[in-house]
């Protein structure tokens, strides 16, 4: 990261995840802004008397000083930027931001800087905190972190045979890595059908900027099949599951 000469940098970073150590001390899982994902200890930081403790909570912008160790760096300084506290105030969108932060989490390692990814978290999480349509502002994410992460689904022309979609329902193979005209079939039988509705909805969040889709409400009957499809690909691509989906449909 820093020069060796230095035993010392600064980052600014989001709080991913934590795990209790010892008495006192947690280790985080950060994203930040100039080196990545990282992990780091905070030592002392469960203490009554610890200043960093209220910088250093799940979701949290938090400019940071680290200090070098051994095995993991330390916190030395925390001083939180963004707590978001009108979303920490609603347990579904605490949900939203929760499942936000998990796909970052299981889709990235420890491999350096990616400010557009950096800056496509921070930029959710303050839409869910500003009062944007949670879901649009969600799916938003959700396709622009699979175009960040050389993920993006083919949707305007067909993935087997290449000819362009025609307005009328489809499949999508996530074999394939995109939509699949009802001719093609075969070259997945196992993909999903989608609607003209919900394809529409994906294109145009795949294509728009978020100026143009900040206003953007989907129609009930199409977002609940746009959430799956998007969630069913997200942990196709994982080869996994998410934890997060159960929690956001038990407070929905």
């Amino acid at each position: 990261m820093a020069g060796q000469e230095s035993r010392s940098y600064r980052a600014q970073g989001i709080v991913l995840r934590h795990v209790e150590v010892g008495e006192a001390d947690r280790i985080l899982t950060l994203y930040t802004l100039e080196y990545g994902k990282v992990q780091a200890i905070a030592k002392g930081v469960r203490k009554l008397r610890s200043r960093k403790a209220g910088h250093l909570e799940p979701f949290s912008r938090v400019e940071l000083m680290f200090a070098k160790g051994r095995n993991l760096d330390v916190i030395a300084q925390a001083d939180a930027q963004s707590t978001y506290q009108t979303l920490r105030s609603d347990l579904k969108l605490i949900a939203y931001a929760a499942y936000v932060v998990e796909l970052l989490d299981r889709f990235t390692y420890e491999e350096g800087e990616n400010r557009p990814l950096y800056n496509l978290l921070a930029d959710t999480l303050a839409r869910l905190d500003g009062g944007a349509s949670a879901q649009t502002a969600v799916h938003y994410y959700e396709v622009q972190l699979m175009d960040l992460l050389g993920f993006r689904p083919q949707l305007h022309t067909c993935a087997a045979c290449g000819e362009k979609i025609q307005p009328e329902d489809q499949f999508f193979s996530a074999k394939l890595g995109g939509a699949l005209c009802p001719r093609s079939i075969t070259a997945d039988p196992g993909a999903w059908k989608v609607s003209l509705g919900a394809l529409k909805y994906w294109r145009h969040l795949q294509r728009s900027a978020w100026s143009k889709l900040k206003d953007l409400v989907i129609p009930a009957e199409i977002e609940t099949e746009l959430a799956s499809l998007l969630e069913r690909y997200l942990t196709y691509l994982l080869e996994y599951g998410l934890r997060t989906p159960g929690f956001l449909k038990a407070v929905s």
